[in-house]
Parts: C-alpha cells; sequence; structure tokens
C-alpha cells in the first residue's frame, strides 16, 4: 500500500520524497480497517485516470463504497483521524527537530566556551602546549561555519517537511470539501 500512498499524497505536487514517506508510513501505520477515507481517496485516483471530473469521480466512489457499509459520516470522520495522524507526526517531527538544533547547535557553542577556557589556561604553558592550543583555535575559528552550516541543513529539512505537510493537508481538506459538496 505505501506505493500507493506516495502516488496518492506526493506525486504530482513537487514534494520532498523523504518528508512524504515519512507522512504516508504513519497513515499506513494507522490505516482504519475496512473501507474508509484512503481506500476512498485510492478509487478516487483510479477514477482520475479515467479523466473522470472529480464530482462524478466522487459520487461514483462513494456509490462504490456504500455497498461495503461506508457512510458519508465515517467517511468524513476517517478523513479527520488522518489528520489527527498528519498532524501528530508534524509535532513528532517538531520534537526531533528540537533534539536535533540542541545536539548539532548547543552542543557546539558549548563545546566552543569549553575551549576558549582550554586556551586561556594552556596559555600559561605556551612553550609545552603550543600544538594543543593551535589546535583548539582552529576549532573555535571553524564553529561558526559549523553551527551556520548545522542550522540551514535544519532549516532546509524544516522547509520540504512543511511544505509537504501542507501540501498533503490541502489535499485532504480538498477531498473533504468535495465529500461535503458532493455526497
Amino acid at each position: 500500500m505505501s506505493k500507493n500512498l506516495k502516488t496518492l499524497f506526493g506525486e504530482n505536487h513537487m514534494l520532498d520524497e523523504k518528508s512524504v514517506s515519512f507522512l504516508t508510513n504513519a497513515l499506513e501505520k494507522n490505516n482504519l480497517p475496512g473501507f474508509d477515507y484512503i481506500e476512498f481517496k485510492q478509487s478516487l485516483a483510479s477514477l482520475a485516470k479515467l479523466n473522470m471530473d472529480e464530482e462524478t469521480a466522487m459520487k461514483s466512489s462513494f456509490a462504490t463504497a456504500a455497498t461495503v457499509g461506508l457512510t458519508k459520516d465515517k467517511l468524513l470522520e476517517t478523513a479527520l483521524h488522518y489528520k489527527k495522524i498528519i498532524d501528530g507526526e508534524r509535532t513528532k517531527f517538531g520534537n526531533a527537530m528540537q533534539n536535533q538544533m540542541k545536539k548539532s547547535i548547543d552542543g557546539k557553542a558549548n563545546e566552543v566556551e569549553t575551549l576558549k577556557a582550554q586556551i586561556i589556561k594552556h596559555k600559561e604553558h605556551i612553550k609545552q602546549l603550543e600544538e594543543q592550543i593551535t589546535k583548539h583555535q582552529k576549532t573555535i575559528d571553524t564553529a561558526d561555519e559549523q553551527i551556520n552550516g548545522a542550522k540551514a541543513k535544519i532549516d532546509q529539512a524544516k522547509e520540504k517537511f512543511e511544505f509537504a505537510h501542507q501540501s498533503v493537508m490541502n489535499q485532504i481538506e480538498k477531498d473533504i470539501e468535495g465529500i461535503q459538496k458532493f455526497l
């Protein structure tokens, strides 16, 4: 099913593949049993390949789903369930990103402060410790570049994830609107 979910939510949307995989894997793990929003969305995708207009596709897909007990209320309820799953993944991603920032940025800043203190200490023993002072000074000199590089990488991952998240949420919202409008 993962291939289908990636196709449903990620293809033709210019989304970051890693972020889409992360989100669609969460949908897969939390896929409710039976015919619900996910299967309805898959049915819509199949009908879209036939160049069917959205209203007709929704009505046709729903008519078929109704034969196995799907109601409009259950369809909307399960779509909201999946929205909550996607939002939950956003929260998890945010927490992981915060931890990564602490590890990558705060850790490096603390390292710089520690090395500065060591340099002051070592300068008292300049003859014996000249090589070690030079090594630590080099680390300090490049710390800002490393911090900026780590922050830029994290910011880029956040932007890609946010774009993928918003796109998936927009798709679900559009489907909910279509369900409410046409069913």
